[in-house]
């Protein structure tokens, strides 16, 4: 007789949980998936997939601008920002149809509703309890807005994906990807963006020449960046807010988008009752096997706030079915994993920074910043930087970044060179594909002068 309802239940329905889900249903696990919101989690329904849908779309008015330099004329060209967003929407709930599919076609159960742990086995799902022999923790993150005077006037990343009117003047708190990325979209599209940030620079954790080439982009497309600075304060007169700036600066807006980052979700799950150890930042602690404090339980994804990346979570949800479920124990391996950040020019990193390379390593740097071929005749004012971090002893490269058309796409490449101990000799002798810029990553031969020692 079985001693539990299920096998495996799973808190979650993003990307993490419905691959750990779907992986042990395929081994002959029973697998309830409880899920408060729509199936396909955060990454789906309310981050990357929208969101890059609608980068492309704003990628179109810098494309007609370009295309005259190229002796295209292109008249009466005009946005519609409510159909794009219909036709986001659509391609949503089709995705959505997609994984609940998924899920049905493994054996999954779901289960539509919020899960509270009751003790390390059991789940209360609006007063009915069911029982897992193992439980994962897929709850994914959320974006946390600041508690400031005003703060309900402000709106996050989920809510700005489903907007039906574009704001005409926008207020971006925040200097991140979230950040950074819809500044872009918005800006390309019309409107007027003020971008609030406390650093000089964007992207703080990347690269330092990473940071200063795409704040100059940024500002050269027009978007205003206030560095140094913070919001105190949001106030609403009739269809207009008001931010104001620890300077005493006020900036009028059509709406005030808190972009200052996201808190793993384990509010309000039980967590704590079941012995579940959260630390400082509320996120899950686990082991190198997604394991809690609690053996039988574990969890994954943002929610555990590792490496907060999609491709992460699925590879963390494909490892723990194999490890407990296909009796092939694996563990995950975070060196070099790529990222990107979908920002206008895009930038994208494998491996270390130069900052963070110094520390343990006696680092060589090459680094190019170049006008792209295309902007020779479209005219506009944009370069790309390119820069490898090399280990002077070993000669490994340990970090290739990248700010510029295609980054993302090239920057995948390189990820398997790092990944398999490239050297930059194996890059000086690898032959470019000519005229492309991805050739510049195997021309680089001079590095650049240090920094000076203060």
């Amino acid at each position: 007789m079985r001693r539990f309802d299920y096998d495996l239940i799973t808190l979650g329905a993003g990307s993490g949980g419905v691959r750990a889900s779907r992986m042990a249903g395929k081994y002959g696990a029973k697998v309830a998936v409880i899920e408060s919101s729509r199936v396909g989690g955060t990454c789906v329904m309310r981050g990357c997939v929208p969101k890059k849908l609608l980068v492309i779309g704003a990628h179109f008015g810098d494309a007609f601008e370009d295309a005259r330099g190229f002796g295209w004329t292109i008249d009466g060209a005009r946005h519609d920002w409510p159909a794009m967003i219909a036709a986001k929407i659509k391609e949503l709930n089709r995705l959505e149809g997609v994984y609940r599919n998924l899920l049905r076609n493994a054996g999954n159960q779901l289960i539509e509703g919020r899960g509270v742990l009751a003790d390390r086995h059991t789940v209360e799902i609006g007063g009915k309890r069911i029982t897992g022999e193992k439980i994962l923790i897929a709850t994914g993150g959320w974006p946390a807005i600041p508690d400031i005077p005003g703060r309900e006037h402000m709106f996050t990343s989920n809510e700005a994906l489903d907007l039906m009117h574009r704001p005409e003047r926008m207020v971006i708190w925040g200097g991140g990807y979230i950040a950074v990325e819809f500044a872009g979209i918005f800006r390309a599209l019309g409107s007027e963006v003020h971008l609030v940030i406390r650093a000089d620079h964007v992207l703080r954790g990347f690269d330092g020449d990473v940071r200063a080439h795409l704040t100059t982009e940024l500002e050269k497309k027009g978007i205003r960046i206030h560095k140094g600075r913070t919001i105190t304060k949001i106030a609403k007169a009739g269809a207009t807010y008001t931010a104001t700036l620890d300077d005493g600066t006020a900036i009028s807006a059509d709406g005030v988008l808190a972009a200052t980052g996201r808190a793993p979700n384990t509010a309000k799950l039980g967590l704590a009752e079941a012995g579940v150890a959260i630390n400082g930042k509320s996120a899950v602690v686990v082991d190198g096997w997604s394991r809690t404090s609690v053996e039988n339980i574990f969890a994954l994804g943002d929610v555990t706030d590792r490496i907060n990346l999609t491709p992460v979570a699925i590879n963390e949800g494909r490892l723990f079915a194999e490890t407990q479920f296909n009796k092939n124990p694996m563990e995950m391996d975070y060196a070099n994993v790529a990222s990107a950040v979908f920002s206008q020019p895009a930038v994208s990193v494998v491996g270390l920074s130069e900052e963070n390379a110094r520390k343990t390593h006696d680092v060589l740097i090459f680094c190019t910043s170049f006008r792209p071929m295309k902007h020779t005749l479209s005219g506009r004012d944009e370069r790309t930087l390119m820069k490898l971090v090399v280990d002077r002893k070993t000669d490994r490269v340990l970090g290739c970044h990248m700010v510029g058309d295609d980054a993302p796409e090239i920057i995948q490449g390189l990820a398997v060179a790092l990944k398999c101990g490239a050297t930059k000799a194996q890059f000086d002798a690898t032959i470019g594909i000519h005229p492309t810029a991805a050739e510049e990553f195997v021309t680089m031969r001079d590095p650049v002068a240090p920094p000076a020692k203060a």
